[in-house]
C-alpha cells in the first residue's frame, strides 16, 4: 500500500497545480481557438455584393451563416459593430461557367463560383489579423436553369465558404 502512495502523490500535485489555473488551454471540439480571456465579443458585418452578376439572396445569406456559425461554435458574444473580433468583407465573384463539355461541344455541366474578400480583425491578438480571399463552387447540371439551382447552390456553397473563413480566423493550432 505505501509503494502506491508514493506514485500517486506527485500526480495529484501536478493535477492539483493545473487545477489551480496554473496551466492556460485553448481547447474547443468546434475546432475554434479563442483566447476567451482576451475576446469577448464578435461581430459581423453584411457583406455587400461587388461582383458583377448578382443573386439578391447571397449576401444575407452569407452574412447570416457566418454569425450563425460564430454564435454556435464559440462562446463570444454576436454584437453589432466594434466587436473584439470583427469580420467585413464584399463579395467579389459570382460566376456560372461551363466544365464539362460532351462528344459534340455542348456543356453538360456549369460551374456557380463565389469569390468573397474577407477582412478580419482582431483586436486584441493583432498577429492574426488578415485581409484574404475565398473562392468556393458546386458544379450543376445545364438542363436547370441558373436563376433555378441559384436556392440550392448559394447555400452549399456559402457553407463551405463560411467554414474556410471561421477556420482561417479561429482555427490557430
Amino acid at each position: 500500500m505505501r509503494p502506491l502512495r508514493i506514485l500517486l502523490l506527485p500526480l495529484v500535485t501536478v493535477a492539483a497545480l493545473f487545477a489551480a489555473g496554473g496551466c492556460s488551454v485553448k481547447y474547443s471540439f468546434s475546432g475554434a481557438s479563442v483566447n476567451y480571456a482576451l475576446s469577448k465579443t464578435v461581430s459581423v458585418a453584411y457583406f455587400t455584393n461587388m461582383a458583377a452578376m448578382v443573386a439578391p439572396i447571397l449576401s444575407p445569406t452569407l452574412t447570416d451563416e457566418l454569425t450563425s456559425k460564430l454564435a454556435s461554435q464559440t462562446r463570444l458574444q454576436v454584437v453589432r459593430e466594434e466587436g473584439d473580433l470583427a469580420f467585413s468583407g464584399e463579395i467579389i465573384g459570382y460566376s456560372s461557367d461551363p466544365v464539362s463539355i460532351s462528344g459534340n461541344e455542348y456543356a453538360t455541366q456549369n460551374r456557380l463560383t463565389i469569390t468573397v474578400r474577407v477582412k478580419f480583425v482582431n483586436k486584441n491578438e493583432p498577429q492574426y489579423n488578415f485581409e484574404k480571399t475565398f473562392s468556393n463552387y458546386e458544379d450543376y447540371d445545364t438542363n436547370v436553369l441558373l436563376t433555378q439551382a441559384e436556392g440550392t447552390l448559394i447555400p452549399q456553397i456559402v457553407e463551405k465558404l463560411v467554414d474556410d473563413i471561421f477556420n482561417e480566423a479561429l482555427s490557430n493550432w
